[in-house]
């Protein structure tokens, strides 16, 4: 198992949205130069992605390559596995037992529907209900009643 450090590395680093949004651009879009990204996040400098990159290359989710003058960034997607892994096993079972009760339900559901007729549709609801008691007590009021 890994050190609660490692856990709470990543979610630091992680914690960053433009972090985040970097990670996502290269999962999306494969290997990346710094200028590449640089031009997904207009509102930051070269120098800014850098940083960011350094951060998340010291955490082993990106790793670089050179290719002649360039640094290509690529997502080490197994490397935030290896780490969350151990962590997300102690709530895996709540998941695990909420997607079975949905499973259950939506199959519950489809037997049901199969066997039964269309519930009938209402239209109006509570809106249309208050139209009508308004509109009798404007009549009971015109009758010179309460």
């Amino acid at each position: 198992m890994f050190a609660p450090e490692a856990i709470d590395t990543l979610f630091r680093v992680l914690a960053e949205p433009t972090r985040r949004r970097i990670l996502d651009v290269l999962a999306e879009r494969g290997e990346q130069t710094v200028t590449q990204l640089s031009d997904q996040f207009p509102h930051l400098v070269t120098s800014g992605i850098s940083k960011h990159l350094m951060e998340l290359r010291g955490l082993g989710v990106v790793r670089a390559t050179r290719q002649g003058r360039h640094q290509l960034y690529r997502l080490e997607a197994d490397a935030v596995t290896t780490v969350l892994a151990p962590w997300l096993e102690k709530y895996e079972r709540y998941w695990t037992d909420a997607l079975k009760r949905l499973r259950d339900l939506a199959e519950g559901a489809t037997q049901d529907t199969s066997h039964s007729p269309p519930a009938p549709v209402r239209s109006g609801g509570r809106q249309q209900m208050a139209g009508k008691r308004s509109a009798g007590r404007r009549r009971r009021n015109d009758r010179g009643r309460p």
